[in-house]
């Protein structure tokens, strides 16, 4: 049996502590007792970016995501995305990115310093409502993986993301025919009726959390603006 080695340690803003440990050649994030994503289950929030760029029409789309985590999303974004695009990813826990340049430098390789993609230390929620405020330019997608889903919040004031309000205050942080998508962890069938209920044409999706359709069995909604 492998030991977990502590690599290091953050406080999340407002919520609990993130430790990134090591397990053999796998790396995990843990918040408290709990893992919140590890290298050997990175599918679902790669296919977070993948299946999001699927449905955004925009020709060089405007993707802002939040939540950096291990960079699986930022990456798969990066990858797949159009000619002219631009990648924004809120992440608030700066050690995070400290991370990515350290001890997961070998999962990030050059990507914090492509052109096309920017990581700011903020609130994902700030730079919505900035967007929907018309104070900087809105977005062709908005992609949310900061919690284990709605009902899994990783720091209490992202528990505003999930409300009426929430929702509607990204869908005006949206083109039109922009994507709001979120990841969670679980189904959430009151969360999903929000989402209907704000007027966007809403498809729910199960991705497995390992590409050889094994692992647990993860949600993604995409809510487009009509």
């Amino acid at each position: 049996m492998l030991p977990r080695e502590t690599l290091a340690i953050a406080e999340v803003p407002g919520g609990g502590t993130l430790t990134l440990v090591r397990h053999g050649r796998d790396h995990v994030v843990m918040l408290g007792r709990d893992e919140l994503m590890g290298t050997r289950m990175q599918f679902s929030e790669e296919q977070l970016a993948t299946l999001t760029l699927e449905r955004v029409t925009a020709a060089a789309p405007r993707l802002l995501i939040g939540g950096y985590g291990m960079g699986f999303t930022y990456r798969a974004a990066l990858a797949g995305l159009p000619e002219g695009g631009r990648v924004v990813v809120a992440e608030v826990v700066p050690e995070v990115i400290e991370w990515a340049r350290g001890p997961l430098a070998h999962l990030t390789g050059e990507t914090l310093a492509d052109p096309r993609g920017e990581i700011v230390i903020a609130d994902v929620a700030a730079l919505i409502d900035d967007a929907g405020d018309g104070t900087t330019s809105r977005y062709d997608a908005i992609l949310l993986d900061v919690d284990n889903g709605p009902d899994g919040i990783v720091r209490d004031a992202n528990d505003r993301l999930y409300t009426r309000t929430g929702i509607a205050r990204a869908r005006d942080a949206l083109n039109p025919g922009g994507v709001l998508a979120v990841w969670s962890a679980a189904p959430d069938p009151a969360f999903a009726r929000r989402l209907r209920d704000s007027g966007m044409a809403v498809e729910e999706r199960t991705v497995r959390a390992r590409p050889n359709n094994k692992g647990p069995r993860h949600t993604i909604w995409f809510a487009e603006k009509r």
